[in-house]
């Protein structure tokens, strides 16, 4: 079974302090996979930075996704529902300290689709920590994004090359859950 992994779609991240100026070219994507998934019955998890005030990591990025404020929320395009899982996360891996690895297992999930921002941060991260449990890893190009076209390629092929993660596109990934 899969799971589609929504990571750091935060306000933060795409409209605030520290956004992200090429994250609105994913979204559209992002949103396609979420709305396939549901209507299969995939699970889709959302892991979302949800920092305390004195979290080591603000002092890299500054003050961002602070929990319970409107930047750590994700995005209304993208907002979860009910239905979805919620893991809040306070460093770049969405298993770190959480309990990520734990649900994927509840739900028999072997492949993990990540999806989100950044391709050389917190995708890459999370994605080391699955592949160290060992789960499946695909990566969908045109919906992961970075800062920048070197920081996103430069993801993608340590991603591939560190992880044997399958990297393709958003709508060979939907063509395949649709088929399930």
């Amino acid at each position: 079974m899969e799971a589609i992994l929504v990571i750091d779609m935060l306000n933060d991240f795409v409209t605030g302090d520290i956004k992200c100026e090429r994250a609105d070219r994913i979204i559209p994507k992002i949103r396609r996979l979420v709305q396939t998934a549901r209507r299969k019955g995939i699970p889709i998890i959302y892991s979302n930075d949800s920092h305390l005030p004195n979290d080591f990591e603000l002092g890299r990025w500054g003050k961002h996704a602070i929990k319970g404020t409107k930047g750590a929320e994700v995005i209304p395009e993208l907002k979860p529902t009910e239905k979805y899982y919620v893991v809040e996360k306070r460093v770049y891996s969405g298993f770190f300290e959480t309990g990520l690895d734990s649900l994927l297992r509840s739900l028999h999930v072997e492949t993990v689709i990540l999806t989100g921002l950044h391709t050389h941060l917190f995708v890459r991260h999370t994605a080391a920590d699955a592949f160290f449990r060992g789960y499946k890893i695909v990566i969908p190009h045109d919906a992961v994004e970075s800062f920048t076209e070197k920081d996103h390629k430069q993801g993608l092929e340590y991603l591939k090359n560190a992880y044997n993660a399958e990297i393709t596109e958003t709508d060979k990934i939907v063509e395949r859950l649709e088929k399930r």
